[in-house]
């Protein structure tokens, strides 16, 4: 029988899961290799059933009211013979919750040679869709939780990838005289369980979880000893990966980054509330649009004339700014009559409550009849130096290179605020609040695009569409780095999880492998959120790996010593100059107590000489002469202080 039709008849007898007899079947037409086996309706046929068949054998009960077969007595192995099976058949049919049960047979196996148990697995992410796992059996998952999870679809290469990232991959590879295993076949296993056209991805809307455990690799090959297969209890597709049309994404981002037309619903005549600040932002930033405050009886908020509303403005409105009562907006969005491109919704009271989920669904239908697109609700705004527009109060005006998506307006505010005195400059922040509509993925695919922006930060705490933020960092415009600060990283037990592998996974598992497929960043601090991208901000990525020589220079040789040490544990090589570099800084005539070795240490009279300036001329010969990939300074202030001679700091930032 084709996978469908094994899933169909499960479903038709009202199953969550295939029995193990039918996890092997459909297993076989994807190639997945299966001990022989053979299924009796009871004892009496066992004479028949193994007719043919070698042993010894696995004997295991099938029934639809038995998961997890070993802990109800439900296997016996290493069989002889076909009186021996009968037997276990026999045996295995008085155990009492296997009695308690409905039997639709026996599986009977041939048992798989003595190996390497590995335990494969799958989940569906709740963001990502499916994902698969590959762990050591035994000691190594059960109690050191040994395993590697990414999301499907895998290759080779990526397959690879998991098995070295094993703590224990060694035991494949032979240990205490046993033989190492065949790699190369789990390889192709994982493939053709995670690949593109393997098990998860042609069944991705139909299972929920997957359990091959064990599976036993020798040095012949692999094979299923058992399987375990959870039906999904809805059908639900997965998102198509994003074409990567760079100009259609621009052409249709273009006019929120630089409206040329601004409305602003909720402003008032008489009060100073958040849209009245906003329409001074505006005009404190250098806006040079045209803003349209939205009222339907004031003649004019702050020096501006207004119109009562979206239909009624003078000409159609790129970027609207809406704060005003929640029930009001889906009526105000369909008033615009497709003369709205974006709406940015302050208010709050939608999907972030229970009682505003109906309302939130109203907001996105009422832009989807308008022709328009929502950012938020619940959200404090945009801010983008490209178009003049800030929600932000004395944001930099400089056009920057770093593009950030907040989930959280507040902490958008700090991005800006301490990015700023960190020295960042953006391309724009956008704060998308519960994201209805445009959300995290829309966002980063424009910043992806935008030639303006060469690195993209994230804060996400729900990413929404998982599923098209993995496709999207896998697809032709992912050339840029991309930071992602996580809220809500704690992960949640999965107490209710069928499988093994749904027990083992968690938040930080679909991350760590999404992390680990794209390239993409992950931080857990806000400081080093922005730490990552200003570094991203002042360097140019390499098209190759760099050989990673570091030179350091300093004053401070046990700085130094202990800076050797943690560059050394990061990859890094602190080796010594070669010969052309050392003659070069030797004829300089440093100094006693200088060493130009690498690290290049100079103490404080050495860094004093020449009013400061020596330390411009190590530094031409070290950038001409030493092979290097980076350079790191470090100056302790400190053994300045008191002494004569000068200091020498505005000729070290000079050099």
């Amino acid at each position: 029988m084709q996978p469908a039709e094994l899933i169909n008849e499960a479903r038709l007898r009202g199953r969550t899961f295939l029995g193990e007899a039918d996890g092997k079947r459909l297993l076989s037409t994807f190639g997945v290799p299966v001990p022989e086996f053979a299924v009796a309706p009871r004892a009496a046929d066992a004479e028949t059933v193994v007719d043919g068949m070698a042993g010894p054998f696995a004997v295991k009960v099938i029934s639809q009211d038995i998961l997890h077969k070993s802990d109800v007595g439900g296997v016996l192995l290493d069989v002889q013979g076909a009186a021996g099976v009968r037997a276990a058949i026999e045996s295995i049919a008085e155990r009492p919750a296997v009695r308690a049960a409905r039997i639709d047979g026996f599986l009977i196996e041939r048992m798989c040679d003595p190996g390497v148990e590995l335990v494969i697995g799958s989940i569906r992410d709740p963001q990502f869709g499916p994902m698969i796992m590959i762990g050591l059996g035994g000691l190594f998952v059960e109690v050191l939780r040994d395993v590697a999870f990414r999301v499907c679809p895998i290759d080779r290469p990526t397959a690879i990838d998991m098995l070295e990232q094993l703590r224990g991959a060694k035991v494949l590879d032979g240990v205490r005289g046993r033989p190492a295993v065949d790699r190369d076949a789990i390889v192709d296993l994982l493939v053709k369980v995670g690949g593109r056209d393997g098990v998860l991805m042609s069944l991705a809307d139909e299972v929920a979880e997957l359990d091959l455990n064990p599976v036993i690799a020798t040095s012949a090959g692999v094979q299923v000893a058992d399987v375990r297969v959870i039906l999904a209890p809805d059908k639900e597709s997965l998102r198509p990966a994003a074409d990567g049309d760079a100009r259609d994404v621009l052409a249709r981002f273009e006019r929120l980054f630089a409206p040329r037309t601004i409305a602003v619903v909720g402003a008032s005549a008489s009060g100073s509330g958040i849209a009245n600040t906003f329409i001074k932002r505006l005009g404190d930033f250098g806006y040079d649009g045209s803003i349209f405050p939205i009222h339907p009886k004031a003649e004019t908020i702050e020096g501006l004339p207004c119109h009562p509303s979206l239909a009624a403005t003078p000409e159609p409105v790129d970027y609207a700014y809406i704060a005003v009562g929640a029930r009001q907006i889906p009526d105000l969005l369909r008033s615009a009559r497709n003369r709205l491109r974006f709406a940015q919704v302050i208010s709050s009271g939608f999907g972030e409550i229970t009682e505003g989920l109906a309302l939130q669904a109203d907001l996105v239908a009422a832009a989807r009849e308008s022709g328009c697109r929502v950012l938020g609700p619940n959200c404090l705004g945009l801010y983008s130096p490209r178009g003049r527009v800030t929600f932000s109060a004395d944001a930099p005006t400089e056009m920057g290179v770093v593009g950030v998506v907040s989930q959280s307006g507040g902490l958008g505010t700090d991005i800006i605020k301490r990015g700023q005195w960190r020295g960042l400059r953006f391309s724009g922040l956008v704060t998308v609040g519960n994201s209805a509509d445009l959300g995290p993925v829309d966002l980063l695919e424009f910043y992806l695009a935008d030639p303006q922006t060469r690195v993209v930060g994230l804060y996400l705490e729900d990413v929404k569409d998982g599923r098209g933020f993995f496709e999207l960092l896998r697809g032709p415009l992912a050339v840029k780095p991309v930071v992602v600060l996580r809220g809500g990283r704690t992960p949640q037990g999965r107490a209710a999880a069928a499988s093994h592998t749904g027990a083992l996974a968690s938040d930080a598992s679909a991350w760590e492998a999404v992390a680990r497929q794209t390239g993409c960043v992950l931080v857990k601090t806000v400081d080093a959120f922005i730490d990552a991208l200003l570094a991203f901000q002042c360097l140019e990525l390499r098209s190759a790996a760099p050989t990673q020589h570091v030179v350091l220079f300093g004053n401070g040789g046990g700085t130094g010593v202990l800076a050797a040490d943690a560059f050394a544990e990061r990859g890094l090589t602190v080796a010594a100059l070669g010969s052309a570099a050392i003659e070069r800084l030797e004829a300089l005539k440093l100094p006693p107590g200088t060493s130009v070795v690498n690290p290049i240490d100079t103490p404080v009279a050495t860094l004093q000489a020449e009013g400061g300036k020596i330390a411009g001329r190590i530094l031409d010969i070290v950038y001409e002469y030493a092979q290097l990939d980076a350079l790191i300074l470090h100056v302790n202030l400190a053994a300045f202080v008191g002494r004569s001679g000068g200091d020498p700091i505005e000729a070290l930032i000079e050099a």
